[in-house]
């Protein structure tokens, strides 16, 4: 974590972080303003650091703005906050009095093409968002990737052209959150570099990188520890954090199963040097959740990251508080950042200009995400996931890792066992959460004290 000068988005985390407190965020969006404005005060109001956020509905995400007006007309449903569709002045008044220095409200949408989304965050007064040419494009539709690069290249201009009325915009990687699972480490940690080398070379400077939690949690802090290094490297003149994501995947279905995976996904973000937390709530395998839902979820995580620097405290000899953005204990090298560095050389290697590079790249097969479907992806990889939840790669096509890997290397999954793998996370916390309440009746009938 380096820190920022100006007030916005990376400054805010920054001085949470200073103060030794783990920023944390819902996934949050609701067509309707008043709603979304009542979303954004519950948020700011938690038992928590946190920063608001207004995610978008998926007719904004694929620029089918005249279904998104006419949804917005008949009253229909829309699974977000249709925020190039609304005027200025009421997007304006949903954050008037909310969103400040002191709760910075971040846009999250999921589009390849995200100029118009770009233009009505920044007229309604901010200038924070999130994405990539890569990771927007490639798990999301068929846009052609030359494509979705050409229009992050003028989005990412447009959202940096703010700097010289004094503004700090921030841009958020989402290339640590490739298909949300199933998607090795170094992969992951690669293309969040590459994505964040493009927002630098098209002039932004607060940058975060994310990292989608995975299934072992070891090899999670061995991850985040080398997507800091390398950060570190290759972007010393951007003020930057790590952003870690609760798990994307297949989520558990009971409320304690959720509530657990949840936890640990706090947990991991302060042992592997982040500073901020995308929370998930226990509803998410059932449905949207409710503010409350999401209230409850950002205190839960708020309240296990505090343990957790609590206790990596208590289990040091000296006394300082280990602050988010400082990896702690670094988990044994298994090979994932030697996998990354390759990777993240061979795309540089290939044009200076990092569109052209990761357009090539997809095209000679040395960036290749496994199960995506994309046009412009190889499809000739895959991967595996152990019985301790570590990910392995199975094929790495032309990946230029193949040495690298072969340590890891596991057996192509059949469809049986992808099915296996992508209930792996559910199942196990599912079974902890039964195994706990029962042992807490157990404990109960027998007039014990209940653990906690």
């Amino acid at each position: 974590m380096t820190g920022a000068a100006r007030a916005g988005f990376g400054a805010f985390v920054a001085q949470a972080a200073e103060a030794g407190a783990l920023v944390v965020q819902p996934r949050m969006g609701m067509a309707e303003a008043a709603v979304m404005r009542e979303g954004l005060l519950a948020t700011r109001g938690a038992a928590a650091v946190t920063v608001g956020t207004i995610t978008l509905d998926s007719y904004t995400r694929t620029g089918d703005l005249a279904a998104a007006r006419r949804a917005l007309a008949a009253g229909a449903g829309l699974n977000g906050y249709p925020i190039a569709t609304h005027p200025v002045e009421v997007t304006r008044a949903v954050l008037r009095g909310v969103a400040d220095a002191g709760f910075p409200v971040q846009v999250r949408h999921g589009s390849a093409a995200p100029e118009r989304i770009f233009r009505a965050l920044l007229a309604a007064g901010l200038d924070a968002t999130e994405g990539g040419p890569v990771s927007y494009c490639l798990p999301y539709g068929r846009t052609p990737l030359h494509e979705a690069v050409a229009r992050w290249r003028h989005s990412c201009e447009l959202l940096a052209s703010v700097r010289e009325f004094g503004a700090e915009p921030h841009l958020e990687t989402f290339g640590g959150c490739m298909m949300g699972q199933l998607c090795p480490p170094s992969l992951l940690i690669a293309i969040s570099v590459l994505e964040a080398l493009f927002f630098r070379q098209h002039g932004l400077r607060s940058i975060s990188l994310s990292y989608a939690q995975q299934a072992n949690a070891r090899q999670d802090e061995e991850a985040l520890g080398a997507l800091g290094r390398i950060a570190g490297e290759l972007l010393p003149d951007v003020d930057r954090h790590l952003v870690v994501y609760a798990y994307m995947g297949v989520y558990p279905r009971s409320p304690g199963g959720a509530r657990l995976l949840l936890e640990d996904a706090a947990r991991l973000a302060v042992r592997g040097g982040a500073a901020r937390l995308i929370v998930k709530t226990t509803a998410e395998a059932h449905r949207i959740p409710t503010v409350a839902e999401n209230v409850r979820a950002l205190e839960t995580a708020a309240a296990a990251a505090a343990a957790e620097r609590v206790r990596l405290r208590g289990a040091e000899d000296t006394s300082p508080t280990v602050h988010p953005g400082t990896a702690v204990a670094p988990a044994p090298d298994t090979g994932i950042e030697a996998e990354a560095r390759a990777l993240i050389g061979a795309v540089l290697d290939l044009d200076a200009d990092l569109g052209r590079a990761l357009v090539r790249a997809f095209a000679a097969g040395y960036l290749d995400v496994p199960y995506c479907l994309h046009p412009d992806n190889a499809g000739r990889t895959a991967s595996s996931l152990g019985p301790d939840g570590r990910l392995h790669w199975s094929a790495v096509g032309s990946m230029p890792i193949a040495g690298l890997a072969e340590r890891g290397r596991a057996p192509i999954l059949g469809s049986a066992g992808l099915l296996a793998a992508l209930s792996h996370v559910q199942r196990g916390y599912d079974g902890r959460a039964e195994y706990a309440a029962a042992a807490a009746s157990a404990s109960a009938a027998r007039g014990l004290p209940v653990a906690r």
